[in-house]
C-alpha cells in the first residue's frame, strides 16, 4: 500500500506560518541519548539495509519529558489563527496520511482488547514553538512526543535536511523514513496510554530520591 491511499488525519495542529524565527538546524545526538542499545542496534540496521545515515533515525527515536529549554529562543507568534486539519501541502499531506494509517492500525489492536484508541496530535512547526507541559519545542530537539499533553512536535525542516543536507535518503527512502519517526513517537504515545512511561516516571524519580538520600 502507498501513502496516497492512506486517510488522512485531521488530528493536526499546522504552527508553520507562525513559528518563530532563529535558531538553526537539529543536533545529532551523540550516542544515542536515552536510546538502549539494542533499539540503536536496530536502527542502525535498518539505516544500512535502506542506505540511510542511522543517526537521522536514532536522533528521531526520542521522548521529551519536559523541563528543558533556552528562555533567549523565540517561540511561536502566532499572529494568525492556528490551521487545523489534514494539510494540503506534499509534506503535511503526507504527516497527515501516515498518521491516518497509524491510527486506523492501533485502533483496531486496541478494540481487539476491548479498549478505545485515541490518536495523538502532531503539532507541526518551524524553528521553535510553544511545548506546552514539556517546555519550549525548538528544531535542536528532533522530533518527539510529549507525554503529559499526549502530543507529537515535528519541524518539517528537520525531514528536508535528512534529503539534502545529511544526504541521509533518497525517493522512497525518506517517505519510509518519515513514516518511521512518525511510527515511533506514535509508539511512545501508546506506552503513555498504556501507563508505562507514568510508571517508568515514577520509578526513576523513586531512584533519584533514594540516590539523594
Amino acid at each position: 500500500m502507498r501513502y496516497d491511499d492512506f486517510r488522512r488525519s485531521d488530528n493536526i495542529d499546522d504552527r508553520r506560518d507562525d513559528s518563530g524565527g532563529g535558531g538553526g538546524g537539529f543536533g545529532i545526538p551523540g550516542g544515542g541519548g536515552g536510546l538502549g542499545i539494542g533499539t540503536v542496534l536496530v536502527l542502525g540496521l535498518v539505516g544500512w539495509a535502506l542506505g540511510i545515515d542511522p543517526r537521522v533515525l536514532i536522533s528521531g527515536a526520542e521522548i521529551f519529558t519536559g523541563g528543558q529549554q533556552d528562555p533567549t529562543y523565540q517561540t511561536d507568534r502566532r499572529s494568525s489563527p492556528p490551521k487545523s486539519g489534514a494539510p494540503s501541502d506534499e509534506v503535511g499531506s503526507m504527516i497527515s496520511g501516515v498518521l491516518g494509517e497509524i491510527d486506523d492500525r492501533w485502533t483496531e489492536i486496541f478494540r481487539e482488547s476491548g479498549q478505545t484508541y485515541k490518536g495523538p496530535q502532531i503539532v507541526l512547526f518551524r524553528n521553535a514553538t510553544n511545548g506546552g507541559r514539556c517546555g519550549q519545542a525548538q528544531s535542536a530537539m528532533g522530533p518527539f512526543y510529549c507525554p503529559p499533553d499526549k502530543k507529537i512536535y515535528l519541524d518539517t525542516s528537520f525531514f528536508r535536511q535528512i534529503e539534502t543536507k545529511f544526504r541521509g535518503c533518497s525517493g522512497n527512502a525518506c517517505k519510509f523514513t518519515t513514516a518511521y519517526i512518525i511510527a515511533h513517537e506514535a509508539g511512545h504515545h501508546v506506552q503513555n496510554l498504556l501507563g508505562i512511561i507514568p510508571r517508568v516516571t515514577q520509578a526513576q524519580e523513586r531512584a533519584g530520591s533514594k540516590a539523594e538520600a
